[in-house]
């Protein structure tokens, strides 16, 4: 009889090591991960120079409250903003929290604040987190069910569709909350075209854009943050998941005209900015910025669509980066699959009812990409 709550469908596998690309079992089997932990592992597992910066903080002091100066959240803000500013110059501000949907809840309260708005407007199949703030922003009637009433005037629209969106957004609005890449969706991407024009309306309007870059962000689509291959500039975004690589860390970055809503004792967070995530934080960045992590997401993207191709079970194939989302002829087999690759020691995800998610380390080589597509290829073909 297990002591936990049943709220997670576990498969029967206890990991307990990582390196690099690879996860060993409690049994011994060895895996090659193409989850990264759920996009979390960014670097992959045990990297030298997040480990190091992590075992230097642990001997000097793991925790201080927000009560004091954090030389380590300044350092960490900066490299994540430095080169995110506005048109006009606007610098923008880090808070930090523990994870995604923290990140959420903090632009959720935010926005409404800055505005004095309370209509929030986000997209159909989108997904952002599961506590109240965050799980209500999810456009997925599966996510709510059996909560009760969510948080009022939240308002969900049809992805890529702008006629959809112009229909509800007016200048009671306070926030449109987007992903670039639906991650638990169905790995589905934004219309750049599309994503300029609401950049467009809520600066016409007043209405504050929200990027999540949750799973996006930390180099996962080629670029440090997805936006930056859109051409637009959000009012806020948030980040998490890579950020610590495997350390629960998460941050809301904010242009710097927004910080009048968010002064002392308006929001917080008891663990937010801890020592230790900062420290891996700050490692994670100073190797994202090394420039050779984004040349091979370059190349191992176009290495995995190349050995995806003709394939008798894929339907389609998308996503950006090393975020890819491969759609089953049929929604039936997608647990079948997963299966069989967990059987020939290869671990992925799906997303939606039909699509098979990959999200690999950034770091994964050009024969660990082999390897995984040899797999991948006798099992889809």
């Amino acid at each position: 009889m297990s002591h936990l709550f049943p709220n997670y469908s576990r498969l029967p596998i206890d990991i307990q090591q990582g390196n690099g690309s690879y996860v060993v079992d409690s049994q011994g089997n060895q895996y090659l991960d193409l989850t990264s932990g759920i996009g979390v592992v960014n670097l992959g597992y045990g990297h030298p120079k997040v480990q190091a910066a992590l075992m230097t903080q642990a001997e000097q002091i793991w925790h201080v409250p927000n009560l004091y100066d954090s030389q380590l959240q300044e350092e960490v803000a900066q490299k994540l903003t430095q080169n995110q500013k506005s048109a006009s110059d606007e610098p923008y501000l880090a808070y930090f929290c523990n994870s995604g949907a923290e990140a959420n809840e903090a632009a959720l309260k935010l926005a409404r604040k800055a505005t004095g708005r309370s209509k929030v407007i986000s997209f159909e199949q989108s997904f952002h987190g599961r506590t109240f703030g965050a799980m209500s922003l999810t456009g997925q009637s599966s996510i709510h069910d059996g909560f009760g009433p969510l948080v009022p005037e939240m308002v969900y629209v049809p992805f890529n569709d702008l006629e959809a969106l112009q229909a509800v957004l007016d200048e009671q609005t306070a926030a449109v909350f987007l992903e670039l890449i639906q991650g638990e969706g169905g790995v589905i991407p934004a219309e750049v075209a599309w994503v300029q024009a609401v950049a467009a309306l809520c600066q016409e309007l007043g209405v504050l854009l929200v990027v999540d870059e949750i799973q996006t962000g930390m180099g996962r689509t080629g670029t440090l943050f997805a936006f930056e291959g859109y051409g637009i500039e959000p009012d806020l975004f948030t980040v998490a998941k890579g950020l610590g690589n495997g350390i629960p860390v998460g941050a809301m970055l904010g242009k710097s005209h927004l910080q009048t809503a968010f002064g002392p004792g308006s929001h917080g967070s008891t663990f937010g900015g801890n020592k230790l995530a900062m420290a891996a934080a700050s490692a994670v960045c100073s190797v994202l910025q090394e420039g050779d992590i984004q040349v091979n997401v370059h190349l191992r993207q176009q290495q995995f669509l190349d050995g995806l191709q003709g394939l008798s079970k894929v339907q389609a194939i998308r996503g950006k980066g090393l975020m890819i989302g491969i759609e089953l002829a049929d929604s039936e087999s997608l647990q079948s699959v997963l299966t069989q690759l967990r059987n020939q020691g290869l671990l992925a995800l799906k997303a939606g009812t039909k699509v098979l998610r990959l999200l690999p380390p950034l770091t994964i080589s050009q024969e660990e990409t082999k390897a995984a597509l040899a797999i991948l290829q006798a099992i889809l073909a």
